[in-house]
């Protein structure tokens, strides 16, 4: 026989065994997303090292190269944050309509993730960013 303090904490576990799931589709999401984000900025140093010689010849300082890739890696990241800030909702919306499931997004969702895409495109592309200030220019 079930009673409702039964059903409220089978329910408790699964809604905590859904959150987990997603927490760790999110976070490889993320991972992935930071490893494409640092390989694109890899080879943006590679394909650029002329550029970096040039400018450091022509006096610009390690700081300033390493600003330079770690505003485009925060670009590129922030540009995969409003696609997802375009898409999540709809995405949500669309699921709620199929499953029946009830769905809230708040503007500070939308908000977190957005900051989070930055966060993670500094992060992960403050490694090429380091390797193009490193440069020497007389070696590029």
């Amino acid at each position: 026989m079930y009673n409702r303090a039964g059903v409220a904490q089978t329910s408790e576990e699964g809604t905590r065994v859904f959150t987990w799931q997603l927490g760790s589709i999110v976070s490889v999401s993320l991972l992935v997303g930071g490893f494409g984000i640092m390989n694109i900025m890899l080879v943006s140093v590679t394909e650029r090292v002329t550029e970096i010689g040039i400018r450091m010849a022509l006096g610009a300082h390690q700081c300033v190269i390493l600003w330079q890739f770690l505003l485009e890696a925060l670009a590129l990241s922030t540009a995969g944050g409003m696609l997802g800030v375009a898409l999540g909702p709809g995405g949500a919306m669309a699921v709620a309509h199929f499953s029946k499931l009830p769905v809230s997004v708040t503007p500070w969702s939308v908000l977190i993730a957005f900051l989070f895409a930055g966060v993670v495109g500094v992060v992960f592309g403050l490694y090429p960013a380091r390797k193009a200030a490193g440069l020497r220019s007389i070696d590029a």
